[in-house]
């Protein structure tokens, strides 16, 4: 956690983009214990079992799934259990950052094997890519500390969004079409490329509310250190997903890898130790969007 001249709290976004992975979350990185299985590291696809590691696309930071501590080490719960799928694959992962817009198109293209940036499973995105779902998250919104904002009548007011996410391309969008629809005005919805600064105009007063994946905005919460507060309760749970390219056997290895980890309880495990056990699925699918 920095401090901007004059006091302010700034979160996360340091000039060097390293976070404390303790930090007041109490959150733990310790690596829990996987053993490869053969049978399902057999399914893997010959050029990445040749490789011997996944290379992976990710978006940072977006705390507490996926951001860099004080060393500059990619950690997070998302990445704790990747790595644990990765070893039950017989794989190591390979974490290259990328911005979150250019991560699907660059699957495409064969330059990640697997994007892992808290990717919500849409119908729009399974049109390019196929998702292999590991987590439920909700949305939720975060205001400044008795500066009360009603997400569903925000019309007129500035609402943070990181850039591209389901936020900013579906769910804010609609409810400032139902503000003018009522005659009212629109949702100003100021975009950030990166989750840490669209937190920090909320902390500094720069916008009204922000829109995040709940297990995002309840980590940035309990960071700011009272500055500022749930806005409403989470709302439109939808699965998180791995993209993979479409048609790539790779989803099937890792919904195997992962219904392995539930099965022996690593995966609670590691969801708990983040704090995000709310979100827990019993059963990975393919292609899980809701709606």
């Amino acid at each position: 956690m920095c401090l901007l001249a004059g006091g302010a709290l700034l979160l996360t976004g340091c000039t060097s983009n390293n976070e404390d992975q303790q930090g007041s979350s109490g959150a733990s990185t310790e690596a829990v214990q996987v053993t490869k299985a053969d049978e399902i590291a057999a399914t893997v696809p010959e050029k990445i079992k040749n490789a011997g590691k996944l290379v992976v696309g990710v978006n940072l930071p977006y705390q507490p799934n996926e951001y860099r501590d004080a060393d500059g080490k990619i950690v997070g719960f998302d990445v704790d259990l990747l790595d644990a799928v990765a070893g039950v694959l017989g794989l190591s992962t390979d974490y290259q950052a990328s911005d979150f817009d250019k991560i699907i198109p660059a699957i495409q293209a064969g330059t990640y094997d697997v994007g892992m940036s808290s990717f919500t499973d849409t119908k729009e995105r399974e049109q390019v890519v196929d998702f292999t779902t590991y987590f439920n998250a909700g949305v939720q919104w975060a205001q400044q500390v008795d500066r009360p904002i009603d997400p569903n009548d925000a019309c007129g007011k500035k609402v943070a969004v990181q850039s591209t996410t389901v936020q900013d391309t579906e769910e804010v969008p609609a409810k400032s079409a139902k503000c003018t629809a009522a005659g009212k005005p629109p949702i100003e919805i100021v975009k950030f490329d990166r989750q840490d600064d669209a937190t920090n105009a909320l902390v500094l007063g720069k916008v009204d509310a922000m829109s995040a994946d709940s297990p995002v905005t309840a980590y940035a919460i309990k960071q700011s250190e009272g500055r500022i507060e749930a806005s409403g309760p989470v709302f439109d749970s939808a699965p998180y997903g791995w993209p993979v390219a479409k048609g790539s056997p790779l989803a099937t290895s890792l919904l195997q890898a992962l219904e392995h980890l539930i099965a022996d309880g690593t995966y609670a495990t590691i969801a708990d130790n983040w704090g995000v056990g709310a979100g827990k699925i019993e059963k990975p699918v393919i292609n899980g969007a809701v709606g």
